[in-house]
């Protein structure tokens, strides 16, 4: 089966990141054939600086190369580097009723966040269908609660393949199974809105640092704690053997264990954890170019599965191939 998937430039990888998503797109690629885009069109929408996204876009292709996407199996590119697919959401919109994106919650979760609606906001389903549709995806992973992206990419195929003929695929959405959520320093979900994260590629020495400051309750080191309401802990599991985990969830139960203790041992097993890629991303930052000659093959791979298709859909609506 085909998977895709687009990932947007919108800053540093944190771990948060990595144990909820992008450890286990990763891991499909084993199994099946796999599209992986950056989408930098999608980025748009909130009208980024010029400069902030072109390096976020290299940035993150290669955060995901040192993070083990492997791009002679994988299909890997820059979304904008196959245009094809702006063209198709044109012809995708002009059969998408406008009840349709109205009812969307995402476009409404933002306007409701204070967030400026702009009609690229508000059409991205029907771009992120086109997307999905051009490259003839089955799965497309997605958490649980972006399902209704994949609704709606499904109810505008349907649309198009009621008025045209069976041109395109009908994808599934591949629920990511998540990890329990990963806490930020401030105890808060992880998140870059937040600014609580602990970088995948920051400094070792930012890294500690932001761990010693993890919030963690105020029970004295002598008394017993409680392992599982503990945002340290928390961490600790995404990275801890077993037998590592269990010790120190005996050590919580028993008393005289001091957090800073824990979180000492966590910043070192975090510091382990990603030591590997953290060299393979400091790699490809001193060779830009060998990654930018993987996003262009990875391209012209893309480009010529996007052509095939947009000529079918040229050829059905009536325009010339």
């Amino acid at each position: 089966m085909r998977v895709l998937s687009g990932i947007q430039p919108s800053g540093q990888l944190h771990i948060g990141n990595f144990f909820g998503a992008i450890r286990q797109h990763i891991a499909l690629q084993a199994e099946h054939d796999s599209f992986y885009f950056i989408a930098d069109y999608h980025a748009l929408t909130s009208n980024p600086a010029p400069a902030d996204l072109a390096r976020r876009t290299i940035e993150v292709a290669m955060d995901y190369i040192a993070l083990g996407l492997d791009t002679e199996k994988t299909v890997f590119w820059r979304q904008s580097d196959v245009p094809e697919v702006t063209e198709l959401a044109w012809l995708l919109s002009c059969i998408t009723p406008m009840g349709l994106l109205q009812r969307c919650v995402s476009f409404k979760d933002k306007v409701a966040q204070g967030i400026s609606p702009n009609h690229g906001l508000f059409a991205y389903p029907v771009l992120q269908a086109a997307d999905i549709l051009i490259y003839n995806a089955d799965l497309v992973p997605v958490g649980a609660d972006q399902k209704q992206h994949i609704e709606v990419t499904r109810d505008i195929a349907e649309r198009f393949n009621n008025t045209y003929g069976e041109i395109f695929t009908m994808p599934k959405e591949h629920i990511i199974k998540q990890v329990a959520v990963v806490p930020g320093v401030d105890g808060r979900k992880m998140s870059k809105s937040y600014n609580n994260t602990i970088g995948i590629f920051e400094s070792e020495k930012s890294v500690r640092k932001k761990i010693m400051r993890i919030v963690t309750d105020s029970t004295p080191v002598a008394e017993p704690k409680d392992a599982e309401k503990c945002n340290v802990f928390a961490l600790l599991k995404l990275v801890a053997k077993e037998d590592e985990l269990a010790e120190w969830k005996n050590k919580y139960e028993k008393g005289g264990t001091g957090y800073g203790d824990v979180k000492k041992r966590l910043a070192e097993l975090i510091v382990e954890y990603f030591e590997p890629f953290r060299e393979k991303r400091a790699e490809l930052e001193n060779n830009i170019d060998y990654v930018e000659k993987l996003l262009a093959k990875g391209a012209e791979r893309a480009a010529a599965v996007a052509n095939k298709k947009l000529a079918q859909v040229r050829e059905v609506v009536g325009l010339r191939k």
